[in-house]
């Protein structure tokens, strides 16, 4: 550990001004010790895997969170997720936390910025005062409400005499009818649910998860609607309108009582209804295959019914409001004059400025919310705390430059900045040097990743830290140079009058056989242009952020499928089958189930993992670790990192794959642990790590530095350089002034976003983009290089 010179370290801050963290132990933390001043903007940095989410996101957020979550009644406590308790011997001074995270925003189909952020309900409110002609209250203006109405007789008992009354009850949503509020319909081929020429019990249906023994078919071939022995073709009018479209009707099957309905309402409820990027990888497959998706024909695709749309406040709808560019929706705001509404048009204008502030002016409130990054929901989520008048709170945050272009980090600085200036304490995980240079206070984790990391580094100020001898203080100041020369491309993939989303009719040539860097501001249309034009073209791999989908049973082994060899190995090697070697089939413990831990639910109480007594937390049977392969058992080959385990198989498949990891910056991993607790970066270099199989290849990497630490860069720029000279063509959507300059080409979008964007604005070298230095992309990269 490098020490603090005193010229370089932070003022001692009283005791009560330091979140005091001792013996810090989650995940791969070493039993650190640390003082953190509050009220001052803090910067956790360090390599990928050392320690910085588990410190802060694990460790002080989770704590903050438990003890907020222990003050709630228990009935309150028995409707909340609580987190554990983290791993440390004591956790002194901490205040409130809130953690502002780059989760993906809710992935519910009816979810949108608006109705995210609280936008929509003011608009609602809004219309249902000013907008003409009148229609009802904010709930015939809110697309999840539908229109009802019903009646009927009621009996009561007044002062002794049985009294009959008819009531009538009535409720105006702005639901559209059609597309029940979600703003598209489905038309669904039918020969892709089913076999017309086999009959139930033959296994026509053709559905993910219908099999024929099991309970999904058996409500149909028992149901006694439907002979499970006719062939589908030779169903009567009736049997197929049962079979397709039937009402939910009770029906009993072996006693039980169950609902019965039409296999066409079933697949809409169950799988058309959910947001398609929920969905599992072979489900998101069936429904490509067998649904067609359309805007509503009714609503034009803005969810809401005839009713809601008339209604106008200056020839503008609530649906227009909310299709605006919120930098137009501002503008159309502060045309509204009305005291009556005069404290909701305030809220709703300093709302929508916030929008702009944080540089999101490009979006729209109509947007759904799962289509947004990790980065924009992030800030999306920054919204509601900007102009809140809360103070000495932990405001948290993970990597809040992602997904940001060097012009946009600027703002997102002053944000960082302002909060910190109300009084409250932000703990900021990240890596880029233009926000470690405004941080306060700097905690450094290293030396390395996983077993090698967890252990402070360095605390101090930004000037400590650059004298300091640790891997972050050497690479803070590097800066990558302009390549001497670049290669020559092999061909083009070209794109022609491309319009998706705010593109404008864009043509463009995308280089072979190169390193291309896509460009621009956020927003400017850089993934609509490459993942709406390129994604699905043959030998196109794509390697993006998205969630790898799992359960807590899935680890990097079972993903890359290494373990598919792991365990053909410890087969061979001890003549048995490989079955055993799996802690999901023949070889799990018998009491943990192959967990590794027993839970209890304890209710409202948090929910308590203990390590299984039986087979010590290995998940495996007593009989399948007496196994052996070059002297270690199945327990320790998973539990070594991806590095170990690579040394550990010398040839092979396994091999092959292990070093990959390796080459991605994945070596700290180990073998066996949880897909869940990795980041979105490890997440895209794993799936890198299994996609760089072919040669001849078109790789597209989206943000491939999100999560990396400076000196990590380096190591990925070297991989893109080896995918390259293997043959291969890399087209990389990236931010990182880096990455740019060690470009073959660039092509900038700009040169603004939303509306402002869509348009190419360079096409060259990095070399020319500097030279020029035209656009805000160059201008910036240009600076970078110079300094």
């Amino acid at each position: 550990m490098a020490a603090a010179s005193p010229e370089s370290t932070a003022s001692a801050p009283d005791s009560h001004d330091v979140i005091r963290v001792v013996g810090a132990r989650e995940n791969n933390l070493q039993g650190i010790s640390v003082e953190i001043p509050k009220r001052r903007l803090t910067v956790f940095t360090g390599v990928s895997g050392s320690g910085k989410s588990s410190l802060v996101f694990g460790t002080i957020a989770a704590e903050s969170q438990r003890l907020i979550n222990e003050t709630y009644p228990t009935f309150v406590q028995a409707f909340m997720s609580t987190p554990p308790r983290p791993e440390v011997d004591a956790l002194e001074n901490i205040s409130p936390a809130i953690l502002v995270d780059q989760e993906r925003m809710g992935a519910n189909a009816r979810s949108t910025v608006g109705t995210a952020t609280d936008v929509h309900a003011m608009l609602r409110m809004l219309f249902s005062r000013l907008g003409v002609p009148h229609v009802g209250s904010p709930q015939a203006f809110s697309f999840n409400v539908p229109s009802v109405r019903g009646g009927g007789a009621m009996t009561s008992e007044r002062g002794g005499k049985t009294v009959k009354e008819h009531r009538s009850f009535e409720i105006t949503g702005g639901m559209c009818p059609r597309c029940e509020g979600l703003g598209e319909v489905s038309e669904i081929d039918l020969d892709q649910l089913f076999d017309r020429t086999k009959s139930l019990a033959e296994g026509a249906l053709t559905i993910p998860g219908y099999n024929v023994d099991g309970w999904m078919v058996r409500q149909f071939t028992e149901s006694g609607f439907l002979d499970a022995d006719k062939p589908i073709q030779d169903y009567t009018e009736q049997e197929l309108a049962d079979f397709l479209h039937k009402e939910p009707v009770k029906v009993k099957i072996q006693g039980i009582n169950i609902t019965y309905e039409g296999l066409v309402p079933k697949i809409t409820k169950s799988v058309l209804q959910k947001d398609r990027d929920s969905l599992q990888a072979h489900i998101r497959a069936f429904v490509d295959r067998a649904v067609r998706f359309t805007a509503c024909p009714d609503c034009g695709g803005t969810r809401l019914n005839e009713g809601a749309r008339s209604s106008k406040i200056d020839g503008v709808s609530i649906a227009d409001a909310a299709a605006m560019q919120i930098t137009d929706l501002a503008a159309w705001l502060r045309t509204i004059d009305d005291s009556a509404v005069a404290p909701l048009i305030t809220g709703l204008r300093d709302t929508v400025d916030s929008f702009v502030e944080i540089g999101l002016g490009y979006l729209s409130l109509d947007r759904a919310s799962g289509t947004l990054s990790g980065g924009e929901a992030q800030r999306t989520k920054m919204i509601r705390h900007l102009r809140s008048s809360l103070t000495d709170v932990t405001y948290v945050f993970d990597e809040p430059t992602a997904g940001l272009h060097p012009h946009d980090i600027q703002r997102m600085n002053a944000l960082l900045l302002a909060l910190r200036d109300k009084g409250n304490t932000v703990l900021v995980v990240e890596h880029k040097p233009e926000v470690i240079a405004i941080a306060d206070f700097v905690v450094d984790l290293g030396p390395g990743a996983g077993r090698d990391g967890g252990r402070i580094q360095f605390t101090g100020d930004v000037a400590g830290l650059r004298k300091s001898d640790t891997l972050t203080g050497r690479h803070l100041d590097h800066r990558a140079r302009l390549k001497d020369s670049t290669r020559t491309p092999q061909g083009a993939l070209e794109i022609r009058g491309a319009t998706q989303h705010n593109l404008k009719n864009v043509d463009v040539d995308v280089p072979l056989g190169v390193l291309t860097v896509v460009t621009g501001v956020a927003g400017s249309g850089k993934s609509s242009l490459i993942h709406g034009n390129l994604a699905g073209l043959d030998d196109v791999v794509v390697v993006d952020q998205a969630p790898i989908r799992g359960s807590r049973r899935s680890s990097p082994a079972t993903y890359t499928g290494v373990l598919d060899a792991v365990r053909s190995a410890f087969a061979k090697a001890n003549g048995v089958k490989p079955a055993l070697f799996s802690a999901n089939s023949e070889g799990a413990c018998i009491a943990c189930k192959g967990l590794g831990v027993i839970i209890t639910d304890l209710g409202f109480q948090s929910t308590v993992e203990t390590v299984c007594e039986v087979c010590a937390g290995t998940g495996f049977s007593d009989e399948v670790l007496q196994y052996r392969l070059e002297g270690k058992n199945i327990s320790e080959v998973l539990s070594m990192s991806a590095a170990d385990a690579a040394e550990f198989f010398p040839k092979g498949p396994a091999h092959t794959t292990l070093a990959r990891m390796v080459d991605v910056g994945l070596g700290y991993l180990t073998l066996g642990q949880s897909l869940n607790t990795l980041s979105g970066g490890e997440r895209q270099r794993l799936k890198l790590a299994i996609s760089m199989a072919k040669s001849g290849a078109v790789y597209v990497l989206d943000e491939p530095t999100t999560g990396l630490h400076l000196a990590d860069v380096d190591n990925l720029l070297g991989l893109l350089d080896r995918l390259v000279d293997a043959g291969n063509s890399v087209i990389v959507i990236e931010h990182h002034q880096a990455v740019m300059a060690h470009a073959d080409r660039i092509i900038d979008i700009g040169p603004g976003a939303g509306r402002d964007g869509g348009t190419i604005v360079f096409e060259g070298s990095p070399a020319d983009l500097v030279a020029a230095a035209s656009t805000l992309t160059g201008q910036h990269l240009a600076a970078y290089v110079a300094s």
